[in-house]
């Protein structure tokens, strides 16, 4: 690998050569914060040297390079140029204007015109809506690059108007003095751009450019595995036409698919996760070293295949309702959705796994329900009601699992593979002791109401314990305290008692609306008239104490771990 590097300034660079943004590129992402700090830097506080860093390229033709490092500092630059080329026209600059217009387009050796930097990412919009000198040819409706692109020229736009309206503004000065200022300004504007200092790295060719666009995120540059992973397989993939890079396209769904949910997903851990589920158990920060090896040109196609057909079903094991799950369904939708009260990430792997096994057919629906409803039962009691945290066991065994169902060749073998994971997950149920220790510390009041969801959930499933059998609208029932909250700071009454499960029950919206400010009793006779079904000690109270609460919170968690979510 030849590298060669010496100092030049914008202007140079612009001059000498034409710059392209390549396919492994992020796209264009400054915002606003970032292009008024640019601003300050170089304009507002106008330094005699300004250094902006060091800019990576690499030779693809005569006169023609890509940009490796440096894309977002020379788009934004190009972007101001192109705004203070259109100021110099509207004011009756034409001169400067069409030697500013020199440093976004100009003849290439063939005689044709040509933009200086050219981008693939966000091809046509940058060159026909930004960089182009009059009205855009082409109607386009803006991406996320291209909103970017479009708020960064407003904004520079803002911020060019802004300093010739002060110099308008100006009474002092006569009409012709006022011009003339407004000229000096904007070409001094213009200079402090082509008088940037910038330290130029050179290369020889593409296949560096990846490496270096690699090695830049062990030197301090933020890329992420994202990052790593669209670069390596754009790498493998080149694009086959210049109006349809299906890599791209696919690439883009992806970020889509996943950075477009409502659950704060995020795309490098759907990679990894993704990882996991059918390759070595690996930590995130050690998986591209071992990607790259493995996925190579011969698997880079499929790889991309398959990374865009699981950000789907990934998406939908964390946010239901992106998929239309059918109505025979819903016991797979409301495990997911525990899964996700649970705040709990070490199953993905495996549950991902089984999805996908399920979609493509290997393993029946029962098996999915069977499987998943395992998985949220040991979440309820390992990390919901007793909080243990893995040490990374339970984490490489749900990998380990994930693989073996991706491996599974029949669904005989699927479906071993979920009799063991039900075997090893009862292996790692929490002790009954470990429960009741810590059962009445999940406590729901308005004034304590982090766990309302949580406890919600709790009294749904105690209910259906109960109403075997009986189809209820739970989207409609309500929890009620037998002793009313009002107690609360009285007769040794606290939230921590009162807000326990031994003292909530789970009620129709109706029936609330009767037993609102009533007292135990006079709750108890509404609920008998009613005829809600009452546990039996509940129904031969006269009382209700503390103690009772505290009691029925123990008899409930030996339900809860011997009958609700036993496994």
């Amino acid at each position: 690998m030849k590298i060669e590097s010496h100092d030049q300034n914008i202007g140079t660079l612009l001059s000498s050569g034409y710059y392209r943004i390549p396919r492994f590129q992020r796209p264009y992402s400054w915002e606003h914060e970032h292009i008024q700090d640019f601003w300050n830097d170089i304009i507002q506080d106008a330094p005699s040297d300004c250094f902006i860093g060091s800019m990576v390229v690499y030779e693809f033709g005569k006169q023609h390079f890509g940009v490796v490092d440096g894309q977002q500092r020379l788009t934004t630059i190009t972007i101001l140029l192109c705004v203070l080329r259109n100021t110099l026209d509207s004011l009756g600059f034409k001169n400067l204007a069409h030697g500013v217009n020199g440093l976004i387009e100009r003849k290439n050796i063939n005689n044709q015109d040509e933009f200086i930097l050219t981008t693939e990412t966000s091809y046509p919009y940058f060159q026909d809506h930004i960089q182009k000198w009059g009205k855009p040819d082409v109607s386009i409706t803006p991406l996320d690059e291209e909103k970017n692109l479009k708020s960064a020229y407003q904004k520079l736009e803002e911020l060019v108007s802004g300093a010739v309206k002060s110099i308008e503004s100006d009474t002092t000065l006569s009409s012709v003095k006022i011009k003339q200022k407004i000229e000096n300004s904007l070409v001094a504007i213009r200079d402090a751009l082509l008088d940037l200092k910038i330290i130029l790295v050179m290369l020889d060719n593409e296949d560096d450019a990846y490496i270096i666009f690699e090695t830049l995120n062990t030197r301090g540059k933020d890329l992420s595995l994202t990052d790593l992973v669209k670069n390596h397989l754009t790498k493998h993939l080149k694009a086959k036409s210049a109006s349809v890079d299906q890599t791209k396209i696919k690439w883009e769904k992806i970020l889509e698919t996943i950075e477009g949910s409502s659950e704060d997903l995020d795309t490098d851990s759907f990679i990894h996760h993704f990882w996991l589920s059918k390759y070595d158990y690996l930590p995130s920060k050690k998986l591209f070293k071992v990607l790259k090896k493995t996925i190579t040109k011969a698997q880079a196609k499929d790889f991309l295949n398959e990374l865009y057909r699981n950000a789907v079903f990934y998406r939908a094991i964390h946010e239901t309702s992106f998929d239309k799950w059918a109505k025979d369904q819903k016991r797979i939708r409301e495990a997911l959705d525990a899964l996700m009260l649970f705040k709990v990430r070490q199953q993905t792997p495996c549950v991902l796994s089984l999805v996908r096994a399920f979609k493509d057919g290997k393993i029946k629906q029962n098996h999915l329900e069977e499987a998943l409803v395992a998985v949220e039962k040991f979440h309820f009691l390992f990390t919901a009601t007793t909080s243990q945290r893995s040490s990374g066991g339970i984490s490489g065994m749900y990998a380990a699992l994930g693989r073996r169902i991706s491996e599974s060749k029949k669904s005989d073998d699927a479906y071993r593979v979920i009799r063991d994971l039900k075997k090893k997950l009862r292996s790692r149920v929490p002790s009954l002791d470990e429960v009741k220790a810590v059962f009445s510390d999940i406590i729901y009041t308005n004034k304590f109401s982090k766990n309302r969801k949580l406890m919600r959930y709790m009294l749904i499933n105690f209910d259906r314990q109960i109403n075997t059998g009986v189809t209820i609208d739970y989207d409609h029932m309500t929890i009620e305290h037998l002793l009313p909250q009002s107690v609360i700071g009285s007769d040794g009454f606290t939230d921590s008692t009162i807000g326990q499960i031994g003292n909530l029950i789970l009620v129709s919206e109706k029936l609330n609306a009767k037993l609102k400010g009533k007292s135990f009793i006079e709750k108890k006779r509404v609920l008998i008239a009613e005829k809600f079904i009452l546990e039996p000690e509940l129904s031969v109270a006269t009382t209700w104490s503390v103690n009772d609460i505290i009691n029925r919170s123990k008899h409930l968690a030996e339900v809860a771990y011997n009958k609700v979510w036993k496994i």
